[in-house]
């Protein structure tokens, strides 16, 4: 390893291979909801319980994800997960009420996609990573962009061209063929943090205490990161599940609108690995501040549509919004692991991602709520930006480190 290439980077491609390929399909429902609306006649908030529950089923599998991630490994995890994805994609084609697609998205697709998230790539990244872990993560959170991205305007032209029972087959196809480099790219047998050091001769090791969940709970350091996911899933699922709808009602074209918002979500490639990079030097919590006060300037702008004449509005919310997607989330999970390392960081990181969970299930349902009471989303929006604003303060506070009955030592 130390003549050729670091193998902790083929890791980095293939955790983000898989959360690009499963974030994209998971997004993908944005614009099904639009031909569930179109076939069905469901009303919005009726529409995003589907999506709600997927969040919340995101947050309460989150600690057992993170505890099976620690005991089985990640290959096996990632290829459990791959295989839920394609089944549940290829049932969905069928369905003909809400139930079913609560259980198959709501459920199946949303525990399939979790075995290739975060809460199972970071473990095994923070291993291989120290110095340069924002980075790492970094990298792997802004597939989320990729997959968002190709999202939309991938699935909107599916659906015009086969219609949308036999997009979600193409799909499932397409996952069925993704799953064997992404499989592949894990190793079969898991490294420990010393050998990971020797394999990397520029890595920095650094020893740490040994965190327990109950141990991380203890600490307020533990409740403000929940709260930050929290606030960081409410704030911006206020506003992404019902962004295309929303276009659709001002006036826009729904391929154009779908093109638009998926470039911008490509932003969010740059953005992630900036803000995760820039993060390893001026700390976690000012980069995670910047990307907020970016993503608020995205809502404002969808606050100031008014008509399908305002282009440039639409780009700029679409580019605004889009650049710091997931930008939080490299430096929410590089925090918890630089505050909580150890044998026990994916279930300690599966029990914070609660948050999120719960965060993002009340705003994509809220979202839908609010505009089937009022007309209109300005409201939702609004609680968009007040919610990304207390995150900004609840960030800040984690600027110290955490204690336990022996003291965390700060990375070098």
């Amino acid at each position: 390893m130390r003549r050729g290439l670091f193998y902790g980077w083929t890791v980095v491609a293939g955790a983000f291979l898989g959360y690009a390929i499963s974030q994209g399909l998971m997004h993908s429902y944005a614009v099904f909801l639009v031909a569930y609306l179109g076939e069905f006649g469901w009303g919005r908030a009726e529409t995003s319980v589907a999506y709600s529950v997927s969040q919340l089923v995101v947050g309460i599998s989150s600690p057992l994800v993170g505890a099976l991630v620690d005991r089985l490994g990640t290959r096996v995890l990632v290829a459990a997960g791959a295989v839920l994805l394609v089944l549940g994609l290829a049932a969905n084609a069928s369905v003909s009420s809400l139930w079913q697609v609560i259980v198959l998205y709501g459920l199946v697709m949303t525990l399939g996609s979790n075995c290739l998230g975060l809460v199972v790539s970071v473990p095994i990244l923070s291993r291989w990573f120290v110095r340069r872990r924002g980075l790492a993560i970094s990298i792997v959170q802004s597939a989320n962009g990729f997959g968002r991205a190709a999202s939309a305007p991938v699935t909107q032209l599916l659906i015009s061209s086969l219609g949308w029972r036999r997009s979600y087959l193409a799909l499932a196809g397409f996952m069925a063929v993704a799953v064997v480099p992404i499989v592949r790219a894990f190793p079969t047998r898991e490294p420990d943090a010393k050998s990971a050091a020797a394999a990397d001769p520029g890595r920095v090791a650094a020893p740490w205490h040994t965190w327990t969940v109950g141990a991380a709970m203890r600490t307020p350091h533990f409740w403000l990161l929940f709260a930050v996911y929290l606030l960081t899933g409410l704030g911006s699922f206020l506003v992404s599940l019902h962004q295309l709808a929303f276009a659709v009602d001002v006036g826009f074209d729904p391929l154009y609108a779908a093109s638009v918002l998926g470039t911008g979500s490509l932003l969010a490639v740059v953005g992630t690995i900036g803000t995760g990079t820039i993060s390893d030097y001026i700390g976690r919590e000012v980069s995670a501040i910047l990307a907020y006060l970016v993503s608020i300037v995205g809502v404002v702008c969808a606050l100031l549509i008014t008509s399908p004449e305002q282009h440039a509005l639409l780009w700029l919310h679409a580019c605004f919004f889009g650049l710091t997607w997931g930008a939080r989330g490299p430096q929410i999970t590089a925090k918890a692991a630089d505050l909580f390392q150890g044998p026990h960081l994916g279930v300690i990181l599966g029990v914070i991602s609660i948050g999120t969970g719960l965060g993002a299930a009340s705003g994509a349902w809220a979202s839908g709520l609010i505009f089937d009471l009022s007309g209109s989303y300005h409201l939702a929006f609004q609680l968009s930006i007040a919610s990304y604003t207390v995150g900004c303060f609840a960030f800040w506070r984690l600027r110290r480190p955490a204690r336990s009955a022996t003291m965390h030592p700060r990375e070098g």
